[in-house]
């Protein structure tokens, strides 16, 4: 079995008057992620691993910003339109290994919820979904409450040829 592995990352400014949406969690917070879809920096960090990994571009590529019909669309449709694409192509997720990076709130608790959302998006066991947070220790942008990033290894597999 062909095995491969993908590499994403996003970020997204933070602002007053804006929702947080992370892996399609909404998450109680003063400020929220801007963008031109609803800024969910985990989701979009693994649909790019995905791609990465099936070598198919980027999210841009498939989904960009120029493009109106995605004007703060639910990135949960872009996952899941990301999955629908992999298995054309013949590929099978394994896991997906995550990080999301935000000094505050802390989502921690959120943890479970996030995992439980992405696998049925990915339609794969919440096992094979791992999330961790983690703040910047108040360093750079994300230390500073100005952005949110994301981390995101994706492992597939070739299912046919």
């Amino acid at each position: 079995m062909n095995i491969r592995i993908g590499f994403g990352y996003d970020v997204h400014r933070l602002e007053k008057g804006y929702e947080l949406i992370i892996g399609g969690v909404k998450v109680h917070s003063e400020k929220g992620a801007v963008g031109h879809s609803d800024a969910d920096v985990l989701i979009h960090a693994i649909c790019d691993a995905l791609l990465g990994a099936a070598n198919l571009g980027d999210l841009g590529k498939h989904f960009p910003d120029t493009d109106p019909q995605y004007l703060k669309v639910d990135s949960s449709i872009l996952l899941q339109k990301v999955v629908m694409l992999l298995k054309k192509n013949g590929f099978s997720i394994g896991n997906i290994d995550s990080t999301v990076c935000l000094q505050e709130p802390k989502i921690a608790p959120l943890v479970m919820n996030m995992k439980i959302k992405l696998s049925k998006l990915m339609q794969i066991s919440k096992t094979a979904v791992s999330v961790k947070a983690t703040t910047t220790e108040k360093l750079s942008f994300v230390g500073e409450g100005k952005g949110i990033s994301a981390y995101a290894v994706a492992l597939i597999q070739k299912t046919n040829s």
